[in-house]
Order: C-alpha cells, then sequence, then structure tokens
C-alpha cells in the first residue's frame, strides 16, 4: 500500500513540476516568439512537440540515470573504443551546451520582456497596494524551499 501511495505521490509532483515548466514557457510566449522571428509559423505545433519531448526524455534521463549510462555499456562491449567514445562524448556535451545555452538566452530575454507587462498588468487591474507584500512573500517561499532542499540533501543522489 505504501508503494502504490509513493507511486500516485511522485507521479502527482512530476505532473504538477511538467505543468509548471510548461506554464512559464506559454506564458512568457518563447515558441511562437521562435516561430515568428525563424517566419515559420506553420511548424509552431511541431516545436510545442519538441518542447515536449525534450522535457519527458530528461525527465526519464534524470530518473532512470542508472538504466541510461549507454557509454558504460559500450566501454565494457568495446574497450578499445574508449578514446573514441570519448571524442564522441565531448562532441555531443559541446552541440548540448550551445542549444541549452541559446533556450535559456532566449528564455531570459522573454521573462525579462514579460517582467515589462507586470506594472501594466497591476495597474489596470487596480492592484496599488501589496505588490511589494507580494513580492517578498515569493521571495520567502523561494528562500524557505531552497532551505529545505539543501537541509533534506535532496541533491544528493544514491545509485
Amino acid at each position: 500500500m505504501k508503494t502504490v501511495f509513493l507511486i500516485i505521490l511522485g507521479t502527482s509532483y512530476g505532473l504538477l513540476a511538467a505543468a509548471g515548466v510548461f506554464t512559464v514557457l506559454v506564458a512568457v510566449g518563447l515558441v511562437p516568439r521562435f516561430a515568428g522571428k525563424t517566419h515559420t509559423a506553420g511548424k509552431a505545433i511541431l516545436y510545442e512537440e519538441m518542447v515536449i519531448f525534450g522535457t519527458l526524455t530528461g525527465s526519464f534521463l534524470s530518473i532512470f540515470s542508472r538504466y541510461c549510462q549507454f557509454g558504460a555499456w559500450w566501454q565494457e562491449r568495446f574497450p578499445q573504443a574508449v578514446e573514441l567514445l570519448r571524442g564522441i562524448g565531448v562532441f555531443w556535451q559541446g552541440v548540448y551546451g550551445l542549444f541549452a545555452g541559446m533556450f535559456i538566452g532566449c528564455l531570459a530575454l522573454a521573462i525579462a520582456e514579460m517582467l515589462d507587462s507586470i506594472p501594466i498588468f497591476a495597474r489596470r487591474i487596480s492592484f496599488r497596494h501589496g505588490i511589494g507584500l507580494a513580492v517578498l512573500s515569493m521571495a520567502a517561499g523561494k528562500l524557505c524551499g531552497s532551505i529545505l532542499y539543501f537541509l533534506t540533501e535532496l541533491h544528493r543522489t544514491t545509485a
């Protein structure tokens, strides 16, 4: 019974985290911005599907990392190919770093543009008092979450 509860709880938290990621990407309008800048608006659905696929793949690789170590499997069977594997690994790290850096840079710019709209939104809904308290509450929540994360050593994984 405990295992079933943990499976349901873990799946729920995973779905909640994924929903948060997709909400941020939709709120800042990153995918439509990419489609607009590259003049490929007809492929926007494909871009959105690739974002979902990338998030799911990254989640799978981080959760089941023990089963996704293809280099170790290859090295056991072909020990003479170690240098070739290292070269391929360095190449793919460079490719990943390039694309991850571009994505994070675009996301940061999109969030910065979105932050410009917060004062306009606040004035439009007549939210004049309490903005400082709302920002302080968000910061305090982030601080509490970070402290809990590091005090319980959730960042350490056991293999």
